[in-house]
């Protein structure tokens, strides 16, 4: 018979399924033994779990068979619990207050263990590396404390109170393939000063939260799934740093995320230090679906938020809250919240569905977007408002039955090449006190343009509104924006509005095609227009109201419903150096009204009060015209306009020079700079022949530009406008930008008047059509574009000598548009041919952009931006230069993400651009 030393001596260690890496236990002695316990005895059978713990040696294996075994187990050596058939072995806890199983470097296979008390540990980790695999806790948590570690592969706990799983420790904790359900308190919750990976688990029927993370614990959760926790999905508070990685938080009665607590992510971005989420689902939340509070910093990367009964994420005090490329969408609330001192970035993420504001900041805090979108909110779109400070960059609003962009309070607000669409109220709308910088805004439809009823400062630059149903700028009673080189077209009532006692600067404006007057002034107002183009509108171009005031200079007024300017009673504007194109009055004053006019002037007027271009002293009008009488009384001396010289001078030769290295320092476009130097060359000797009264060869000085977008077309026509005047062959050299909107009209006898007022806006310059082509209607259409066609050509031939006409488009539609006329086919005899930019040239434009904004590329972000633009689709949507230039604020904007969490920012990295800001990088 053989005896229990036999037994031992004659087993042989498993080798299999042990997990590598582990340490300790999970690397048993090479000569263990093997122990069997089995409550029906035997020989050389333990019939109690105790007996063979007690006789076991470290590293020895003891072999359960199945049964119950109600008594606790204390494992302080390196053992292994094997259930001989898993499932059926389980492990009862003996008396209350005490666990069923305690352990220092134990390895558990199969067992299942009963708590008696679920407010008490079932399973108690106090030491050691012990790894739980396929193992089912019930009645009671799994416990870890001091400095002990846990790895537990499967299973699942259930059925206990204040946690499924609690760690509290410096050591690691390991969970993979975990269910932890029907807890009466927290699923998961992770403490001490220790690390936890968590990966394929899932916590339900949890009445707190799903997962909690505290103290100084490191923890990361992939390919997790919490659902219907009755708290928060997660939880993270203390100095605690958490990574979560393509996880589910689904309908939790609470925040879906709440961070408190003052950890801050890494330099180096890795996740290590306060909270990175991406990847994940966050959605069905009982409040919000992201909560940060307190000092934390929080990173959300291609997450989806939805479905909130809260904002779909809000960061307050002075927590910091970055989200990129993330989905925000049908939250009850407001998309996005930044309040107190909090720092909000986001990046190229959508917010969509809004119950109220899709982005709202307050109080002090700073918030940054970049290439964002936000659609569908019931509020405005973004509202800025408290102290709160915005620089929104590429962002697209739409609509909402509210403001697209709101300032209010004393807000500071910083808008560059925005876009906003379908607003029930005003695209942007600044008031109270607040600031506002804006370049490059587009607002599209929707009922107002800008507003600005500001007291604070307002400065909006090369923006456009377009097809508003009321005003497309309203300027405030009291306010006094500046409003530079800005566009308003088909307004449904007035292009610019002045209320009362406002003062704002217009310059370099172009204002056509309102339904109502052009500008109009309120009683008080008193603007200052200058260099402002004002045509096609339905009633005056200028409309000053009683005791309105202001002055108006350097303007072209053209093709009025009214007269061009009307003065009410009282109303004393200062009207000088105004030139009134095809209208039917110049001026028209009501009884009382005392304008100030210094050499206004009419051409083609049916009824002038101004004398035409050149005409001498004789003209019935006086520098001031007095009340009702249609010029009575002069009061000084006359401005007359003089003649245009055509001739070059040596000041024109230089800058011929500096235009000519201009077009040259373009990237790339060899061809094209050929092409134009070959022009020039040609022209400058058709001028010398005519200064030396020889014929002159014939010269077509009409271009195509055929290209696909982005390969710098306006670019060069603007260029050459100016080489143009440069040379004496155009007076003024400037460029007006034309497409199908601006030349076709939408009735019978609309499109030839339309397209004449146009062409006689870029007299003396270049007149650049884009997408030329769209003036072809399909075959046997009801469409006004041949007309327009029709009359482009016939003012061609008339003002040959006064614009030059470019017509710009992809190559292929440009070669049939140009077949579409014989009129077209004489007149355009020369194309340029815009190649796509290369990859090095691309490369270029991204480092030009750099240089342009002290910013510099590494060698090493130069080659992987070769690799990167080698990669990037060359389909319809590639931009060329505008993709390049796309790509260099997408750096930019990672760049400056990274460097943000540094308490130190050396110099050098606040302009150094490296591989790892190149977008979608890895």
């Amino acid at each position: 018979m053989s005896t229990s030393a036999d037994v031992r001596r004659s087993e042989r260690p498993r080798r299999e399924g042990t997990p590598a890496g582990a340490g300790g236990l999970l690397h048993p002695h090479p000569h263990r033994s093997v122990h069997r316990v089995d409550p029906r005895g035997g020989d050389g059978v333990f019939r109690t779990l105790g007996e063979a713990v007690r006789a076991a040696a470290d590293g020895d294996e003891i072999r359960i068979a199945p049964g119950d075994y109600a008594e606790g187990i204390v494992a302080g050596r390196a053992l292994r619990l094997v259930a001989e058939w898993p499932g059926v072995v389980r492990v009862v806890q003996p008396r209350p207050g005490e666990p069923a199983l305690r352990l220092e470097s134990a390895v558990l296979d199969g067992l299942t263990v009963q708590g008696g008390e679920p407010g008490e540990p079932a399973v108690l980790v106090t030491g050691g590396e012990s790894l739980l695999r396929g193992c089912h806790i019930s009645g009671g948590r799994i416990e870890v404390t001091a400095g002990g570690s846990l790895r537990m592969e499967g299973g699942g706990v259930r059925g206990a109170s204040l946690a499924g799983v609690h760690s509290d420790t410096s050591g690691r904790l390991v969970l993979t393939g975990v269910v932890v359900e029907d807890v009466a308190g927290t699923g998961i919750v992770l403490g001490g000063t220790g690390t936890a990976e968590v990966t394929g688990t899932t916590v339900r029927g949890v009445t707190g939260s799903g997962l909690r993370v505290r103290g100084s614990a490191r923890a990361r959760f992939r390919r997790c799934e919490v659902t219907a926790p009755g708290r928060n999905g997660l939880l993270v508070e203390d100095q605690a740093s958490v990574l979560v990685d393509d996880c589910l938080l689904r309908d939790s009665a609470a925040e879906g995320v709440r961070v408190l607590g003052s950890a801050r992510r890494a330099e180096d971005g890795t996740g290590t230090g306060g909270v990175h989420i991406r990847g994940s689902d966050v959605s069905g939340a009982g409040a919000m679906g992201v909560a940060v509070a307190g000092e934390s910093d929080v990173l959300l990367t291609d997450c989806r938020i939805g479905a909130t009964a809260g904002a779909g994420a809000s960061v307050d005090g002075a927590a910091r809250l970055a989200a990129t490329g993330c989905l925000i969408v049908d939250t009850a609330a407001t998309g996005v919240i930044a309040r107190g001192t909090a720092r909000l970035a986001v990046s190229g993420t959508t917010v969509r569905g809004a119950g109220a504001n899709g982005l709202l900041a307050g109080e002090r805090a700073e918030v940054t977007a970049r290439l964002a979108t936000v659609t569908g909110s019931a509020f405005s779109a973004v509202h800025v408002g408290g102290e709160a400070r915005a620089e929104l960059t590429a962002l697209r609003v739409e609509d909402t039955p509210e403001h697209g962009v709101r300032a209010t309070d004393q807000a500071v607000l910083d808008l560059t090449d925005c876009w906003a669409a379908d607003c029930g109220m005003s695209g942007l709308h600044v008031d109270a006190r607040a600031e506002a910088t804006v370049t490059g805004l587009t607002v599209r439809r929707g009922r107002n343009g800008i507003t600005a009823a500001s007291a604070g400062k307002v400065r909006v630059t090369d923006s456009q509104v377009l097809d508003v149903e009321r005003a497309g700028l309203t300027c405030g009673p009291g306010a006094g924006p500046e409003i530079l080189d800005c566009r308003v077209a088909g307004a449904g009532t007035a292009g610019v509005v002045v209320e009362e006692q406002a003062t704002p600067v217009l310059r370099g404006c172009a204002i056509a095609g309102a339904k109502g007057s052009g500008i109009v002034v309120a009683p008080g107002g008193a603007p200052a227009v200058s260099a402002t183009t004002v045509r096609d509108t339905g009633k005056n171009g200028v409309f000053v109201g009683e005791r309105g005031g202001g002055t108006f200079e350097d303007c072209v007024i053209s093709a009025t419903g009214f007269p061009a300017v009307h003065v009410s009673a009282k109303a004393r504007p200062t009207l000088r150096g105004l030139l009134v194109r095809d209208a039917a009055d110049d001026l028209g004053l009501d009884d009382g009204a005392e304008p100030v006019v210094d050499g206004c002037r009419s051409e083609r007027v049916r009824s002038a009060v101004w004398p035409s271009p050149g005409a001498g002293g004789g003209e019935a009008v006086h520098d001031r015209v007095a009340a009702g009488s249609g010029g009575a009384g002069p009061s000084g001396p006359r401005r007359q306009p003089g003649p245009a010289t055509a001739g070059s001078s040596p000041a024109d030769e230089r800058t011929l020079d500096d235009l000519l290295g201009e077009l040259d320092k373009l990237v790339g476009l060899e061809k094209v700079k050929q092409d134009v130097s070959s022009l020039v060359k040609l022209m400058r000797m058709v001028r010398r022949r005519e200064e030396a009264g020889l014929a002159a060869p014939p010269l077509s000085r009409h271009l195509v530009f055929a290209g696909n977008p982005g390969t710098g077309k306006t670019t060069v026509a603007r260029l050459y406008g100016r080489i143009l005047a440069a040379v004496g062959l155009l007076e003024r050299g400037h460029l007006v930008e034309a497409d199908r909107s601006s030349l076709v009209g939408e009735y019978v006898g609309h499109t030839g008047p339309k397209t004449q007022r146009v062409f006689q806006e870029a007299m003396g310059g270049v007149l650049f059509i884009d997408e030329a082509y769209s003036l072809t209607p399909a075959a046997g259409s009801n469409d006004f574009g041949h007309e327009a066609i029709a009359t482009l050509v016939k003012m061609m031939e008339d003002h040959r000598d006064s614009v030059v006409v470019i017509v710009a488009g992809y190559p292929d539609e440009m070669e049939h548009f140009i077949d579409s006329n014989p009129g077209l086919a004489s007149r355009f005899s020369r194309t340029l041919l815009f190649e796509d930019y290369t990859t090095p040239e691309l490369v270029s434009i991204v480092e030009h952009h750099a240089e342009r904004h002290q910013y510099r590329l590494t060698e090493s972000a130069r080659e992987a931006l070769i690799a990167y633009f080698n990669e990037m689709p060359r389909g319809d949507r590639f931009g060329n230069g505008r993709s390049a230039r796309q790509v260099f604020q997408a750096m930019t904007e990672r760049q400056a993400y990274r460097v943000a969490g540094m308490d130190v920012v050396p110099e050098n990295d606040l302009i150094t651009l490296r591989p790892e800001d190149i977008p979608y990088s890895t």
